[in-house]
């Protein structure tokens, strides 16, 4: 069947690759915040890299499982154990109905990721399983979940022998340096800005505050100095867009960022460093580097592969 919750952070809630082709019509992409921790979770369980998973911020998820499964845990370190005993991250681990699973506090990074060989019986909204929770669509309900609710699984009989499971493990990714460095591509409307500003921009440090959530990443620090205020028509708003509100503190656009939006954007922080992002916590301090898009992309085609040789790694497994 599934899995029955009994205990549940705050902001754990159901994401997929995100909800591509209705932003003119005003819905939010979504999505997992840390694509890398998402995409492998689902390669270890077996699964296409984009099937929905489970998303955890700071705190884990509690429950009984009430049918055999094969299961991964990714990102934050959140302690998961099965009846007790640890359990390791990036690694498939088999379980039986009636094990009890237990997870807590982040001991580092953010954001936790749970993958279920055959995905979550769900239903689709507008082509996406990710949780939108301000249209209150998609997800579990709509809704970030909550202690007692009852997940189900699309797989009855999971691929789980003693030979899948122990194959099916990479190597855990080293603790983000603190300084975080986030590559950035400046522009769209960086001639907003002052040469002092962008110098400020690229030469200060900024750290995370409380505030910030799946929709924006707000930062304190130096403030950006504008040549004559930063409002603009409003336009479209990229991920990893980097505004910068009359304040002069930036702001990272991040998943649930709204469609558009009408502050400058100093820059753009390159894709393949937003699972940098998603793993800060509050309090976290980090630095801008600018790169060129011929860089950027040079990154992620690296990315791509590394990825794809995952992928390739661990096949998706087929079971009933």
């Amino acid at each position: 069947m599934g899995i029955f919750l009994t205990a549940v952070g705050p902001a754990a809630t159901i994401q997929d690759a995100g909800r591509a082709g209705y932003a003119a019509f005003g819905f939010q992409t979504s999505g997992a915040m840390d694509k890398r921790a998402f995409n492998t979770a689902n390669f270890l369980a077996g699964n296409d890299k984009d099937e929905a998973a489970i998303e955890m911020t700071l705190l884990g998820i509690s429950g009984e499982f009430t049918s055999d499964a094969v299961i991964a845990f990714t990102g934050a370190d959140v302690s998961p154990e099965i009846n007790g005993a640890p359990i390791p991250l990036y690694r498939a681990v088999a379980v039986k109905k009636g094990d009890v699973l237990k997870s807590g506090f982040a001991k580092n990074g953010c954001r936790a990721y749970l993958a279920v060989q055959g995905g979550f019986y769900l239903k689709k909204a507008l082509g996406s399983y990710s949780t939108n929770i301000k249209c209150k669509i998609g997800g579990y309900m709509g809704r970030p979940l909550k202690k007692e609710d009852l997940l189900y699984f699309n797989t009855v009989t999971p691929l789980a022998s003693a030979g899948f499971t122990a194959e099916r493990y990479t190597e855990i990714p080293p603790a983000q340096t603190i300084p975080a460095v986030l590559r950035v591509v400046l522009g769209p409307q960086d001639d907003y800005f002052t040469e002092n500003g962008i110098k400020t921009f690229l030469n200060s440090e900024y750290a995370l505050t409380n505030d910030s959530d799946r929709m924006g990443i707000k930062l304190s620090g130096a403030a950006v100095e504008s040549k004559n205020g930063a409002d603009i028509i409003s336009d479209g708003i990229p991920l990893g867009a980097v505004q910068i509100p009359s304040s002069g503190m930036p702001v990272i656009m991040a998943a649930d960022r709204q469609t558009v939006g009408g502050y400058a954007k100093i820059a753009t922080v390159i894709s393949v460093d937003m699972p940098v992002i998603a793993q800060l916590k509050p309090g976290d301090s980090m630095r801008f580097s600018a790169v060129t898009p011929d860089e950027a992309r040079r990154i992620y085609l690296s990315e791509y592969a590394r990825m794809r040789d995952l992928k390739e790694r661990f096949p998706e497994v087929n079971a009933s």
